[in-house]
């Protein structure tokens, strides 16, 4: 993306359950994806995590940055609110991009999820019922 594609691309605004936590991103995602690995189950509590992706300077917290809890290292981790515990954002791929939960975003994203990622570890009580492509691991792993 190009400085001038960044600096047009409309800024939504994201929080924690709480509100403690509130940050900004770019509506500049370059994927999104249901995921249903047993981390992200676990992290959500639900039965699928939907994700966007973005590189990690997209995103800015804009309050409560001293109230995240840091599942990882400094480089890939999961970030949470310390005081709900809602999942905010994980950061990955050699900390250069973040995959921010969907479910926090308070504005509507131009992005929806394209596929479902990781469906060989779906929850067994769980159907999925769209025509979105699956894989059984990570994209191209049928």
């Amino acid at each position: 993306m190009t400085a001038s594609e960044k600096s047009n691309a409309r800024i939504l605004i994201g929080e924690c359950y709480c509100r403690t936590v509130r940050f900004e991103v770019a509506d500049a995602f370059s994927y999104a994806m249901n995921c249903h690995c047993s981390n992200c189950r676990r992290t959500t509590g639900a039965a699928f995590k939907p994700f966007a992706g973005i590189a990690q300077d997209q995103l800015r917290i804009v309050s409560g940055g001293d109230q995240r809890i840091i599942f990882g290292d400094e480089t890939t981790h999961d970030a949470h609110c310390a005081r709900c515990g809602s999942l905010l954002y994980s950061r990955v791929r050699g900390g250069g991009w973040v995959h921010v939960a969907m479910g926090t975003l308070v504005d509507t994203p131009s992005i929806r999820p394209s596929a479902h990622i990781f469906v060989g570890s779906k929850a067994p009580w769980h159907e999925i019922t769209d025509n979105l492509p699956q894989y059984r691991e990570h994209i191209g792993v049928v």
